[in-house]
């Protein structure tokens, strides 16, 4: 029970005070910031399309060389093909490496995208923001995520958050650019929730789910920014309009906390240990499968990062001098454990009913050079590289777009990081000529004129 114990001060059943609930951050935390409850008041648009499917993104930070993975040249000379050879798989019309031949088991159900391409600079941020947005950042406009344009438009399905963003948000990637992992203008409230923890931990909690008495010193500590803000100006917000909106809003979000069925979705010890082991205990294994439990909890949207930065772990990100990897080195660090986390999310979500629902989509920013470097390694091209969905609407088996004879440009079907996004609305079943309330309260197309989703998909 919540009751109101007079102007501008609440307390819960549990004696904690609404200064209580702040010194904690547990509102910035859940992306209910203090200056955000009046859009929250508002509310967001008019729900619509088909609210039963829901997005898995699957971001490649670091960019996997096309010509070692999904678009192989077996007959372009060497300093061109690389090392690795082409594999049959489960689909008669696809063939890709042989670093993923549990991916080749569900080729069926996928299908690539060879065509992708665009012509901002070759740096990660760019295409970070492109390929997650829709739209490259101009003139201080910060487009929105494509799962926090999905909660404006749809909002939760229940006290879960509609986006939450798998272990981390993006790093530093070289162009201390914004990464396009955020609501942009649409402002904090429709932020993502942010797990900001390894699932593969033996110690693996959430943080921000816990009621205040159980959060601790180390969680007190992450928000002592927040903390030290708040107590600087409580004392004039007890009296502001805000707080009296906040007043109003102060249960849901309480109830977001303390949500039981929240925390359940997010203890991963529920499932079998065979079926984890399935996922693999790594990383990016036990997102995937954290990935499934949300969305078959309610949650609207998924983004993985399957790497957080270039500069502190091995990625894709194959330039071949250290402190990155060769093209040999992504064989035997990179791909298996992506191969084995792919793989079984897929047949997991197939085997529950879930795939039909849900797209799953494997996104990066870029390609990599045609052409390996002396260091044995691959560079930045944005010219043309391959993209992958599966689920939700999309027919599998099949390959949209063709690259030339090295990998270097769309000859078929050239597919722009725009048309990408217009792909998962698609899906989702969202009008693409709506328009979100945008900077100085100009409408703001959901994506440009002229964008198409890749129809050939479906």
């Amino acid at each position: 029970m919540i009751k109101v114990t007079g102007d501008g001060s609440i307390t819960t059943c549990d004696g904690i005070t609404r200064r209580d609930f702040l010194q904690v951050g547990t509102l910035g935390a859940l992306g209910l910031s203090l200056s955000d409850f009046a859009a929250l008041k508002a509310g967001g648009a008019v729900a619509q399309g088909n609210d039963e499917r829901s997005v898995i993104m699957i971001f490649n930070l670091g960019a996997p060389s096309q010509l070692d993975t999904f678009d192989l040249k077996p007959d372009a000379p060497s300093e061109i093909r690389g090392p690795f050879k082409p594999m049959r798989t489960k689909s008669p019309d696809i063939e890709i490496s042989e670093m993923f031949p549990l991916h080749a088991k569900v080729a069926d159900k996928f299908s690539l995208v060879r065509s992708c391409y665009h012509t901002a600079a070759a740096v990660h941020d760019t295409g970070h923001q492109m390929m997650q947005t829709g739209r490259l950042f101009t003139g201080g406009i910060n487009s929105p995520h494509a799962g926090c344009a999905l909660t404006y438009l749809r909002g939760r399905r229940s006290e879960l958050p509609a986006h939450v963003i798998l272990p981390e948000p993006m790093g530093p990637t070289g162009g201390n650019m914004p990464h396009g992992q955020d609501a942009g203008f649409l402002g904090k409230a429709q932020d993502p929730f942010v797990l900001n923890a390894d699932p593969s931990k033996a110690d693996f909690k959430v943080p921000d789910l816990l009621p205040p008495a159980e959060i601790g010193e180390a969680r007190l500590r992450r928000r002592r920014e927040l903390r030290n803000i708040v107590d600087e100006t409580v004392k004039n917000f007890e009296h502001s309009e805000t707080a009296k909106l906040m007043d109003s809003n102060f249960a849901a979000a309480y109830r977001l906390m303390t949500s039981e069925k929240a925390r359940e979705a997010f203890e991963l010890s529920r499932e079998p240990q065979k079926l984890r082991e399935r996922y693999g205990m790594t990383r990016f294994g036990q997102c995937c499968l954290l990935a499934r439990r949300l969305i078959e909890a309610g949650v609207r949207f998924v983004t993985i990062n399957t790497f957080i930065t270039v500069f502190d772990e091995i990625t894709w990100d194959i330039h071949g001098s250290k402190p990155f990897t060769s093209i040999a080195g992504m064989k035997e660090i990179v791909a298996p454990m992506y191969d084995l986390g792919y793989s079984a999310l897929i047949e997991d979500l197939y085997d529950r009913g879930l795939l039909e629902n849900t797209l799953v989509c494997n996104l990066a920013e870029f390609g990599r050079t045609p052409k390996i470097n002396p260091a044995g390694g691959r560079d930045h091209w944005p010219q043309c590289w391959t993209v992958y969905f599966a689920g939700g609407g999309v027919k599998g088996g099949r390959v949209v777009g063709k690259s030339d004879e090295i990998g270097a440009y769309p000859v078929e079907r050239p597919v722009r990081p725009a048309d990408v996004a217009a792909t998962i609305y698609r899906s989702l079943g969202l009008d693409l000529e709506t328009h979100l309330p945008g900077p100085n309260g100009r409408p703001f197309p959901l994506v440009d004129y002229g964008t198409q989703p890749i129809m050939e998909l479906f």
